[in-house]
This record gives C-alpha cells, sequence and structure tokens, in this order.
C-alpha cells in the first residue's frame, strides 16, 4: 500500500513537474526588477507576482524584441485600497525621446470605488492618446485577461472577449510602425497622479501590494535587422490583417457610452490650439 502510495506521489509530482516546465514563461522570456515572485498554482501555470512595498516595486521585461503581434496576459488585481499604485502591460521601444509604446494601465482606487484602465498610443515621442475606462467587473476577485493587437493598420485593445478601442493608422500621421517593442509589466507607486489626479496617495498600511500575472503569450514577429524580412510564427493573418467588424464596433461603442471616464478627443482644455488630426477621423 505504502509503495502504491509512493507511486502515486511520484506520478502526479512528474505530471505537475512537466506541466510547469511547459508554462515556465517568466525567467525563459523575461528578465526581472525589483520584487517579482514565481510560483506554479494546483493546474500546473506559473503565476508571477508583481509586489509593492515603500521600498520597491517590481517588473519583468521582455528578452525579445517584436514588431507586430497579438499579446496577451491574465492577471488578478489588487483588493481592497488600491488609491495611487500603478499596474500595467504594456509594449515599448525604449525611453528615449522619439520612442514608441503602446500601453495597458489600471490605476488603483480606494476600496469600493472601480479601477480605471488607462489605454495610450506613442508614436515617435508623442503620447497623450488616452481612452480611460471603469471597469465593470471587480478584477481583483479573479483573474481577467488583457490583449493588445497590433499591426500595420490599427492597434486594437481587448478585455476578456470585448473589444474597448481601435487605434487607426492614417498614412499622413505618426504610428508605431517602424521601431520593434519588448513587452513589460510593471507595478509602481504612481501618487503624483494615478487615483484622483493624486489627490489619493498611496496608503502604506496596506503593503505590500500584490498584482499576479498567469497565462502570458506573444503570438508575434521578430525583427532580423535592417532591411531584412520579419520571423512570423505560421498563421500570421489571424492578428496582421486583423480588423474589427460590425459586432465588435459594437462592443466598442458599449464600452464608450458605459464606462468611459476619459477621452483625449474631448478634452478641449488640453488642446487649446485644436485636437489631434485623427481626432477628426475617427
Amino acid at each position: 500500500m505504502a509503495t502504491r502510495r509512493a507511486l502515486s506521489v511520484a506520478v502526479a509530482v512528474a505530471l505537475l513537474a512537466v506541466s510547469a516546465s511547459a508554462d515556465s514563461w517568466l525567467y525563459e522570456k523575461f528578465t526581472t526588477d525589483g520584487n517579482v515572485r514565481a510560483d506554479y498554482n494546483a493546474q500546473g501555470q506559473q503565476v508571477t507576482s508583481l509586489i509593492l512595498n515603500q521600498q520597491s516595486g517590481g517588473a519583468f521585461s521582455s528578452r525579445q524584441k517584436y514588431l507586430y503581434g497579438q499579446f496577451s496576459i491574465q492577471m488578478k488585481l489588487i483588493p481592497g485600497n488600491s488609491a495611487g499604485t500603478v499596474t500595467s502591460f504594456y509594449l515599448t521601444s525604449g525611453d528615449g525621446p522619439g520612442h514608441d509604446e503602446i500601453d495597458m494601465e489600471f490605476m488603483g482606487n480606494s476600496s469600493g470605488e472601480p479601477i480605471v484602465l488607462n489605454t495610450n498610443v506613442w508614436a515617435n515621442g508623442d503620447g497623450k492618446k488616452e481612452h480611460q475606462f471603469y471597469l465593470w467587473f471587480d478584477p481583483s476577485a479573479d483573474y481577467h485577461t488583457y490583449t493588445i493587437i497590433w499591426n500595420d493598420k490599427n492597434i486594437i485593445f481587448k478585455v476578456d472577449d470585448l473589444f474597448i478601442r481601435s487605434f487607426k493608422r492614417y498614412p499622413d500621421l505618426a504610428y508605431p510602425g517602424g521601431k520593434p517593442m519588448s513587452v513589460h509589466a510593471t507595478l509602481w507607486d504612481g501618487s503624483y497622479w494615478a487615483t484622483q489626479q493624486g489627490k489619493v496617495k498611496v496608503d502604506w498600511a496596506h503593503a505590500p501590494f500584490v498584482v499576479s500575472y498567469r497565462g502570458y503569450n506573444a503570438d508575434a514577429c521578430t525583427p532580423n535587422g535592417d532591411g531584412r524580412p520579419l520571423s512570423c510564427p505560421a498563421g500570421t493573418d489571424r492578428w496582421m490583417n486583423r480588423r474589427l467588424d460590425g459586432a465588435e464596433w459594437g462592443t466598442v461603442e458599449w464600452a464608450k457610452k458605459n464606462y468611459m471616464h476619459y477621452d483625449y478627443c474631448k478634452d478641449g482644455w488640453r488642446f487649446p490650439k485644436g485636437f489631434p488630426a485623427e481626432c477628426s477621423r475617427n
């Protein structure tokens, strides 16, 4: 009996090890910085936690750079009072003045108030293209999937199965299309702007703050140097030519009508000399 029990335990451990090995995405695909912890759940999925305390936050950044693709991850945000904190999943070409970037940022809030999802696009160092939404669910109660689709026609933001934004490319306007970008996730103290424009700061009595990530996937092309074709996975058309259809535009309009918190194309105070050109074309 003891032998059978030991054998059963050994088999279970071996199966978990195989499953874990297949899902070991963090250290294989990313470098880490600050407070980062990696564990496995009962299903063998790697769960990465970023931790924020008064000394440091946490981050992971992809070793590989990409030029177009579909990027998704499942996240469970900070429960309770997360005011002042900023959690992110984004792509960027770097920190220089002419950088490109595509952002999904989650701005913490006081207990009982909805979390704001900030979507933004930077092209050649020019950002200020935010669409912000109140989330229509509790993002700390369970994992939800957040997706960025980036191709040469548009940038699409998706929450679970719902499309919430499409940023269209215009030939005469700057667009993130010439610079390879790496994938990043961060948790940091954004007290100066994150909650009610910086009026509500991080309450360190609730620290440490923890955000969990799992199920990362990058279905994307990688650059091979100047003038050489991209290396792309099979079936690239599933996202390379992706545009929203009528029903999917319907979910974008639903999100705008019911949950939009901020639209840069309606902020006349910010743009006293006129709105960005794409605002009149969308």
